[in-house]
């Protein structure tokens, strides 16, 4: 990216719920009958795409994503959020929110309302801040703890804290101008989660992911989360000396702490696996090899991405896909083995896809020479202006620019250079490749771009400046990268989405669904009111159908 408790149980007497002491819900049996405990495990592959699905399934029939596919309701025409970076496409599948919704747009982005990170001067400062929540919000991103100080890593990894808040560094943090106080990710997100709706209901939650500010999903409280485990994926690799995601064994083996907390939540233990605490009502995490395996062109020399059909994986992104379905297999497994498979709901999806698949689409484009000519176009045609155009651009497979003239003549001019805009960058095999219109086929600026995202005009947060790359446009400086989120093409949203287990029955759903839908179906699975969710209430978003 380019950027400036207690298990199984039966309720006491015929109370509709009643809370043991560890605070999980039990339903009361009735009619003699014992009524259990419900759990769902989501899991999310990122930057799967429901082609690959299908095209695994085929090849390995008796796989346990085919038992999944085979076995559970599959979803096949399922779109992930747009922008589809991994944090809107995570916080949808929690809240049920589009990014315009929760405000959440990318990892890395930037607040018309907000001061710049370190502001103490909260009555001078000009308004306007990055908020990046990324490895660069934790106090060492260097390190796979976050800074935690754990001795031994990266083997006592599962010792991390279960409250990623602690690991965070407020001075990488924006300022609110009302309180001149950092501002936390859990207290930037607009609007409720699951995890707010189950911890008021009493149950117990955990979840597994890739920065510590993830917690984002913590809830408005900031407590919603029991057991969050966070380690730092971008983190140097005391192994491979390297970050984790620079190849593909490195993020197996990171995609395994996470696989082993899961195990451990399974076991009715914390992620850690040191303190008996009951299974989560809701709990999972997300695996990023296949991800990895689709941007690296070469690791452990296997060749990434895929075939030259744009549907058959390469051999590193087949072994990736090998890897995930043997973890899979591992925590079906564990389930069985502990009599939690009648009372668990797996729910399978992909914060992303990744795109282009073919490699002959691939045009890497170096764009911070386009956003240089961009703001020198602008100050040659205003002379006065005191600041550059763009404040702040996050270009992966998309663009999305935020600019200080925040005018539609300055969103218009934007549009108008980058559409008049050629150039070379280069191809799959590193030879120059010529580009028109900046690598993008549409545009939307100024009000047309807050309605595109289904955002106010006056939002703060949303970017000025939207642009919808042409397929295998791949932002990025050299020869790196084969492939990239972010965008609103078909690779970047067509994912996966099943759910196996209590809550299901085996049949193909072929109509268009979201992965916003998974927040209140997880909520209906649980016995909870998915009307609890702030956009289930405002904007109608509905339970996965035909569920039973």
């Amino acid at each position: 990216m380019s950027r400036k408790k207690i298990g199984l149980g039966a309720a006491a007497g015929a109370l509709a719920l009643a809370c043991t002491a560890t605070g999980i819900a039990h339903a009361a049996p009735g009619n003699g009958e014992k009524k259990e405990d419900k759990h769902v495990l989501l899991i999310s592959v990122d930057g799967m795409h429901q082609a690959d699905l299908a095209w695994y399934v085929k090849q390995h029939p008796n796989s346990t994503l085919a038992q999944l596919a085979d076995n559970g309701d599959q979803y096949t025409n399922a779109k992930t959020t747009n922008p589809s970076d991994s944090f809107p496409g995570m916080v949808a599948q929690f809240t049920g929110a589009t990014a315009g919704q929760s405000g959440v747009y990318y990892d890395d982005t930037f607040n018309h309302d907000l001061l710049p990170a370190g502001t103490t001067d909260c009555k001078n400062t000009p308004k306007g801040a990055e908020v990046s929540m990324t490895e660069a919000m934790d106090k060492d991103q260097n390190a796979l703890d976050a800074g935690q100080g754990l001795p031994g890593l990266p083997g006592s990894i599962l010792g991390m804290t279960g409250d990623p808040k602690t690991v965070l560094n407020p001075a990488a943090m924006p300022v609110d101008p009302a309180t001149c106080k950092p501002v936390y990710p859990n207290q930037y997100l607009q609007v409720n989660s699951v995890f707010d709706v189950l911890h008021d209901a009493g149950k117990r939650t955990a979840w597994s992911d890739k920065h510590p500010a993830y917690s984002i999903l913590d809830g408005k409280s900031g407590k919603a989360i029991d057991d969050l485990f966070t380690p730092e994926i971008n983190s140097a690799s005391p192994i491979a000396g390297k970050d984790w995601t620079k190849d593909d064994k490195s993020t197996q083996q990171y995609d395994g702490y996470k696989v082993q907390a899961v195990l451990n939540e399974i076991d009715g233990k914390d992620h850690s696996g040191a303190e008996q605490v009951g299974e989560p009502a809701v709990f999972g995490m997300n695996f990023q090899s296949v991800s990895v395996a689709q941007k690296l062109p070469t690791s452990d020399g296997q060749t990434g991405g895929y075939q030259a059909d744009g549907v058959t994986p390469g051999p590193l992104l087949s072994g990736a896909l090998d890897y995930v379905d043997g973890q899979l297999g591992k925590l079906l497994a564990e389930l069985k083995a502990k009599g939690e498979d009648k009372t668990t709901t797996v729910i399978l999806s992909a914060k992303h896809g990744q795109s282009p698949t073919k490699p002959g689409d691939l045009t890497r484009i170096d764009d911070g020479p386009i956003m240089t000519a961009l703001n020198a176009a602008w100050k040659a045609k205003h002379p006065d202006a005191k600041a550059d155009l763009v404040a702040f651009s996050v270009n992966d497979d998309a663009m999305l620019l935020w600019l200080n003239d925040r005018s539609q003549e300055a969103a218009d001019f934007a549009k108008g250079w980058l559409l008049n805009n050629n150039g070379t960058g280069n191809d799959i095999n590193g030879n120059a490749k010529a580009y028109t219109k900046s690598g993008l086929t549409e545009i939307h600026a100024g009000a047309d771009a807050a309605s595109y995202l289904g955002a106010p005009a006056n939002d703060p947060r949303h970017p000025d400046l939207v642009g919808v790359a042409r397929v295998g446009t791949v932002y990025t400086g050299g020869k790196g990268k084969i492939a990239e989120h972010g965008g609103a093409n078909p690779a970047d949203r067509d994912v996966p989405l099943l759910v196996f287990g209590p809550g299901a029955h085996k049949k193909v759903h072929t109509q268009e669904v979201q992965t916003t839908q998974i927040a209140p179906t997880i909520l209906k699975l649980l016995g909870e009111n998915p009307e609890k969710l702030d956009a289930a209430k405002a904007h109608g978003v509905k339970v996965l159908p035909d569920l039973r």
